[in-house]
């Protein structure tokens, strides 16, 4: 029964540790298109999605303040960002206005029906994942505060040394 019991253990540990990976997944583009989040995990860059929507205003400052830092961690880091709405279907008709006018060069794609956001069981947005370049999820947070981008920066440059 000991034996068991540490076989078990043992099982159990190797299981926690293992990756958190990109669950396959379909969402869309602006246009409609339907595209498979795993595609994103083995573009061989280090890839930044942040979930957000247009009613939620620390989304938007996240989105803004990365905005200011994007080309430097695109040159210094080979990184790509999705930014993934949360809207229904009904608000999506808000978000291309909203994207043009902040002037986000991210690529924007959403999950109106919600399906992502269960795969990845998660509750709030802002939430921002950080993918390697293997397509591991290497990076979790909720939230936004100001200097958070930072924090996000350190994490891109530790993955990209690696």
């Amino acid at each position: 029964m000991r034996s068991l019991l540490i076989v078990a253990l043992a099982f159990f540990t190797i299981t926690l540790s293992g990756q958190d990976v990109l669950p396959d997944v379909s969402i869309k583009t602006l246009d409609g298109e339907s595209v498979n989040l795993q595609d994103y995990g083995s573009n061989d860059k280090i890839t930044i999605i942040s979930f957000w929507a247009t009613w939620c205003s620390p989304c938007k400052k996240e989105l803004d303040a990365i905005a200011d830092m994007y080309e430097g961690w695109q040159e210094d880091y080979d990184v790509e960002l999705l930014a993934i709405t949360i809207d229904t279907q009904r608000a999506l008709a808000k978000v291309p206005g909203m994207v043009e006018s902040k002037g986000w060069e991210y690529t924007i794609l959403s999950d109106a029906n919600q399906e992502l956001q269960k795969a990845l069981n998660f509750q709030t947005v802002p939430y921002t994942l950080v993918v390697d370049k293997a397509g591991n999820v290497v990076y979790k947070h909720s939230g936004y505060l100001p200097g958070d981008e930072y924090e996000l920066e350190d994490k891109l440059k530790e993955i990209a040394e690696k």
